[in-house]
């Protein structure tokens, strides 16, 4: 991607003079973003897809002013001809080509950051609420029309009588009607709220990911201390004296956990090696269809579904880390970066390395690429 070119998409700003301008700062609305956009799925399409149980979805109906919230698998959706109703598929990058490349126009972002691609389909009147979000989302309008109200509130108290985070005292502070083609990008924590103006309103949703301090370390300290040897130093006091406080915890066991955890953390790349695989696990949802190996002559793309990053030592794919180095190492971050390589670059992989490239494609996380 040419991080340096203008594109309309972004209102005629480069995507690095978006990420310094825009990015977490301030919003944006671009009309025509998209010129001559279309949903990546008919509606028939995603309410067969919502019907799956391997399918995240939920449906939101706002009937006589009564909020209620159904999450997937969903049979049946009301008619597009009743007011009030969202249908949200949520991952829809994971189940089609279409929805993958979408989402990919927006990796002028760091992949660690990128998460997924939903869609929202809504009847007249249709929305989930005024609410906001903890992370970056880029608004799409791929059909129909959907009035959006914004703020940059931060007093916002929600409401406690409905199953969905809607904001009690909402105080929007501009208004935009989307078309088809249109997009509007929101940094972290403005409120809004999005309505469609009419029935067959189709709106995508790019969200990214952001972890909080607690959630993150929750989700490293298994993985460092799953690596620490089980053969550690085991914990000695022998100048323990007789205690009159024996529900205390001594001192010089918090200190020996002190030293514990920190050593597990200072390990030599181990925290390099659980971040990566931690930004890399899938969902619980997401599986794979056995392959073969490529043949000769063929290139590899990453499945769609592949999440895959690198760091100065290692490669991170599906929650698995491989240590690499040299041109092998070069040509797996050309296939995390570009998501494929050509016949002659997988050519160019060593035996070992083509070996694991082989594996991958068995497991279905790689494909073949066709010319």
């Amino acid at each position: 991607m040419q991080i340096d070119l203008p594109t309309p998409m972004l209102a005629g700003l480069s995507p690095a003079q978006f990420m310094r301008k825009h990015w977490q700062k301030k919003p944006l609305l671009v009309r025509q973003a998209f010129e001559g956009a279309t949903p990546p799925a008919t509606l028939k399409e995603l309410a067969a897809l919502a019907a799956r149980d391997d399918v995240e979805s939920r449906l939101v109906t706002a009937f006589d002013g009564d909020w209620k919230l159904r999450h997937g698998p969903i049979a049946r959706l009301p008619a597009m001809s009743k007011p009030g109703w969202t249908l949200l598929v949520q991952g829809l990058d994971q189940h089609l080509d279409a929805a993958r490349a979408l989402l990919d126009c927006f990796r002028f972002a760091p992949d660690a950051r990128l998460d997924d691609l939903m869609l929202s389909v809504a009847s007249d009147g249709g929305g989930v609420g005024p609410h906001f979000d903890s992370y970056d989302v880029f608004l799409i309008q791929l059909a129909g029309r959907r009035r959006w109200r914004i703020g940059a509130q931060r007093d916002a108290v929600l409401r406690d009588d409905v199953p969905l985070k809607i904001i009690a005292n909402f105080k929007p502070e501009q208004e935009f009607v989307l078309e088809a083609g249109d997009m509007l990008y929101l940094p972290p924590g403005w409120a809004h709220d999005g309505v469609a103006v009419g029935p067959g309103c189709i709106t995508g949703s790019v969200g990214f990911r952001a972890s909080t301090t607690e959630g993150l370390a929750a989700e490293l300290l298994p993985r460092l201390l799953d690596d620490v040897e089980s053969a550690g130093k085991l914990y000695a006091d022998p100048r323990q004296e007789a205690t009159t406080e024996p529900a205390r915890v001594p001192a010089g066991l918090l200190d020996f956990a002190r030293r514990a955890v920190e050593a597990a953390v200072q390990r030599p790349r181990a925290l390099e090696c659980a971040l990566g695989e931690a930004l890399t696990e899938l969902k619980a949802n997401v599986w794979f269809e056995p392959g073969d190996v490529l043949s000769p002559g063929q290139g590899a793309r990453l499945d769609r579904r592949s999440r895959m990053l690198y760091d100065a030592a290692h490669v991170f794919l599906n929650g698995e880390s491989f240590r690499a180095g040299g041109r092998d190492a070069a040509l797996m971050r050309l296939l995390a970066d570009r998501r494929e390589l050509t016949a002659a670059e997988v050519d160019r992989l060593s035996a070992e390395a083509r070996e694991l490239l082989d594996q991958w494609t068995e497991d279905g996380w790689v494909q073949p690429l066709i010319a």
